[in-house]
């Protein structure tokens, strides 16, 4: 799932908006979406200027392992279990300056997605960053079609036993909604932000999009 190459595009993707910030010695509040056991992000975590991270995902089993992999870091760390629609869509919570979230919003549909795009917007700071690193749907190509493609995928991946492929299969034909660049790039604008691709993959499925409000 070329992970080497979407933690490269989230690296520059970061690293490019701090440098642009008009106060670079401000630290920064960060909120993980989806944030898994931070086997990919961790590394860069650590080297942050952030005044906080919360790292927020529906299954509470694996925030203990982020909170490991992470380790001690110079600045507090607040771990949920919760929804990122919730989250998003909830009057509760501060504004932050960055956003994340990897392989966890194709499972919301389309018209979920919209409401976390408006949802999120109200929580995030004007000169802020959002993460998008996800699958997505070339234009124009259906979810049906994009099934087919994954699932042909999947019968090459090397390890694997047929039955796990089978999970895996069933899996993403029940739950993963990836939403189409261009409907993506249209609905964006309508919502408050501001996007771009920094990040296409060989595939023509994973990407990384970065979004600003405007």
């Amino acid at each position: 799932m070329e992970h080497c190459e979407i933690s490269e595009a989230t690296t520059a993707g970061i690293h490019q908006w701090l440098a642009q910030r008009e106060d670079q010695t401000q630290a920064v509040a960060m909120v993980d979406l989806g944030c898994g056991d931070l086997g990919q992000l961790a590394p860069l975590l650590r080297t942050l200027p952030l005044k906080k991270y919360v790292g927020l995902d529906l299954t509470q089993a694996v925030l203990p392992l982020a909170q490991r992999n992470l380790g001690s870091v110079p600045y507090p760390c607040v771990w949920e279990q919760g929804d990122l629609l919730n989250w998003a869509c909830s009057s509760q919570n501060n504004r932050v300056d960055l956003i994340h979230s990897s392989f966890a919003l194709h499972h919301l549909n389309q018209g979920q997605k919209l409401l976390f795009l408006e949802g999120a917007r109200k929580h995030i700071e004007p000169n802020g960053l959002f993460i998008w690193a996800d699958v997505f749907r070339p234009n124009q190509e259906s979810r049906l079609d994009y099934l087919r493609r994954y699932c042909q995928r999947i019968n090459q991946w090397p390890g694997l036993s047929q039955s796990q492929r089978h999970s895996i299969s069933q899996h993403i034909q029940t739950h993963d909604f990836p939403a189409n660049r261009d409907w993506l790039e249209q609905h964006a604008k309508t919502k408050g932000w501001s996007i771009r691709w920094a990040w296409i993959g060989q595939h023509n499925a994973e990407a990384v999009a970065l979004l600003q409000p405007v």
